[in-house]
């Protein structure tokens, strides 16, 4: 979607809904615009004609119409608003979520929330009201411009003249509105980001006794939001203040020729009232434009923060399974050949290096080293998080590329050493891993993790909540419920992050006891910290600084002596 297009295209979804509101903007703008005849007619009659009592009625009535077609527009625009904006919302998020990691590595989620409620919120104002304002001030403006002209030529080229004259410092500092409202955006986003990240991380902010320091750091990036802000209403004040007094000036400049005009008997005192009103129509108009114009730079300041989400790289799914394929292919072993890698961050270090090994159908194989070895990133490249540098990554010989994405995921069960748990119930924890699955699977998996002793004693069982990032849990705990999603997946890869490094000696046991339940007749690939959990490795991989110093079972890698025993030492008795 390209840049300039983004409220277009939105907007442009309900056209439909737009030709019936324009329908009600014209109807009204001609019946107000009919008002000042009617006035100019009752006036030239004079008040003791008998055809006063008919001008009263007609003029009740125009303003009974003007009423109903109002309100009729404002629903129908405020209505357009609305859905603009949940569509935008919408399509937000679902973009978002399907960008890689490394869209994340620059974009504060914070930020990323900030756009989604601030900026989409001016999106709504435009589309909801000021749009409204400008078509309904755009109709009245030309439409006055044309009965003044029908009244008095003279007096309509001077007022246009003056119009015209106004327009260039208008155009000048919306500008500026526009430039200072993103900026003022940005601070926003700042402080939704900075509150997120600390009520994110309150533990630690109050076991650190740092709560006077986060709140002064949040207080100035406050105070910068509020410098921001007042800079982008000093532009905005300027401007209007520049509307007002041009065109209202000019206004009074040409009623006192019309007046001029009235003394002389070139105009009558109700083509005079009727050229008032128009004129008055007029500079409302114009004024009413020239604030939409300031909400319009805000909205397009907002719409350009918009697009960097909407115009983010997103993923590829890469090609759909070929027809002979189809959903009779099978991941039966992985292999890495040669593979290296680095992050886009940091693209001249290599974090992967002539990385090669293979995965067989129903192996498990654990993955050791030192820290910052490159055994996460193993399970990264591995799940299309991020593609190779060089190198090859096949799944049944059948390269990484050639398969979609998704297909890979859908065939990897993952549980991570920090599980993520959703702020909802034990149950959509669970059902997580299999979004259809019955309650009765969801409780299977539950007892094949050894989680549901604990599941069954929370107040509300399977329905209690448990709080942001599983936060009423303790980490065994959480670990048996990251266990039990992975078991309801049912998948035939599993990716092991060692689950089990952070826990005391009690939960331990009883995460491995699910892990026994998980891993048989699976193909899994362990990262391990505490090397008595691959004791039973089919294949151990021994990395250091990107490479596979040595690879085999743990006898063998013992009797080696190389970097895997010296760990081994470390940890358990040989």
């Amino acid at each position: 979607m390209k840049k300039n297009n983004l409220l277009v295209n939105f907007l442009s979804r309900y056209k439909y809904y737009w030709c019936a509101a324009l329908f009600l903007l014209v109807f009204a703008a001609l019946v107000t615009l009919a008002v000042p005849i009617a006035f100019r007619e009752l006036i030239d009659a004079g008040l003791s004609d008998e055809s006063v009592d008919k001008n009263f009625i007609l003029l009740f009535l125009l303003a009974i119409l003007l009423g109903l077609l109002v309100s009729a527009r404002f629903y129908m625009m405020s209505m357009i608003g609305e859905r603009v904006v949940a569509d935008l919302r919408k399509e937000i998020f679902s973009k978002v979520i399907k960008n890689p990691p490394v869209f994340f590595e620059s974009l504060k989620v914070g930020e990323v929330l900030s756009r989604l409620t601030t900026d989409t919120s001016l999106v709504q104002t435009l589309a909801g009201s000021s749009i409204s304002i400008a078509l309904r001030s755009f109709i009245l403006l030309f439409g006055s411009l044309i009965m003044m002209m029908f009244t008095s030529p003279n007096l309509s080229l001077i007022i246009i003249a003056l119009m015209l004259f106004t327009i260039s410092p208008l155009i000048f500092f919306g500008k500026k509105v526009r430039k200072t409202s993103r900026d003022n955006q940005d601070r926003i986003a700042d402080i939704s980001s900075q509150a997120g990240e600390v009520l994110d991380s309150i533990s630690t902010v109050q076991s650190f006794v740092r709560e006077g320091y986060e709140g002064k750091r949040f207080s100035k990036a406050v105070e910068n939001a509020f410098l921001s802000a007042r800079l982008r209403i000093l532009s905005r004040s300027l401007l209007t203040v520049l509307a007002v007094t041009f065109i209202f000036g000019g206004v009074v400049f040409v009623l006192w020729l019309g007046a001029k005009n009235v003394s002389s008997g070139r105009l009558s005192f109700g083509e005079l009232t009727q050229f008032v009103f128009y004129a008055v129509f007029m500079a409302g108009s114009f004024a009413a434009l020239a604030e939409v114009w300031g909400d319009l730079q805000r909205a397009l300041g907002a719409s350009e923060r918009l697009n960097e989400l909407l115009g983010g790289q997103g993923e590829e799914n890469n090609p759909p399974l070929s027809s002979n394929s189809g959903v009779a292919f099978k991941i039966k072993n992985i292999k890495f050949v040669d593979v290296d890698f680095a992050y886009p961050v940091f693209p001249g270090k290599k974090v992967l290096n002539q990385v090669s090994f293979t995965l067989d159908e129903g192996s498990m194989n654990a993955l050791v080293g030192p820290s910052g070895a490159g055994k996460s990133t193993v399970f990264m490249v591995l799940l299309g998080f991020y593609k190779s540098v060089k190198g090859q990554i096949t799944f049944s010989d059948r390269d990484i590329s050639t398969l979609p994405v998704n297909f890979i995921r859908e065939s990897v069960s993952v549980v991570s050493q920090n599980p993520s748990i959703f702020s909802a119930s034990a149950m959509e924890n669970i059902r997580y891993g299999k979004l259809e699955a019955s309650d009765e699977e969801v409780i299977l998996a539950a007892k094949a993790a050894n989680a549901h002793g604990f599941i069954s004693e929370l107040q509300e069982g399977y329905q209690s909540f448990l709080g942001q990032k599983g936060v009423r849990l303790s980490g065994g705990q959480r670990q048996r419920i990251a266990i039990a999603r992975a078991l309801l997946k049912n998948s035939s890869i599993l990716l092991l992050d060692e689950a089990t490094s952070s826990l005391d000696s009690k939960s331990e046991a009883e995460v491995q006891k699910g892990l026994e339940k998980l891993l048989p007749g699976r193909t899994s690939l362990v990262i391990a910290h505490r090397l008595a959990t691959v004791r039973r490795a089919d294949n151990i991989i021994v990395m250091d600084k990107g490479k596979i110093v040595e690879s085999g079972k743990h006898d063998f890698l013992i009797k080696n002596n190389g970097l895997y025993s010296k760990l081994a030492a470390f940890q358990f008795e040989i």
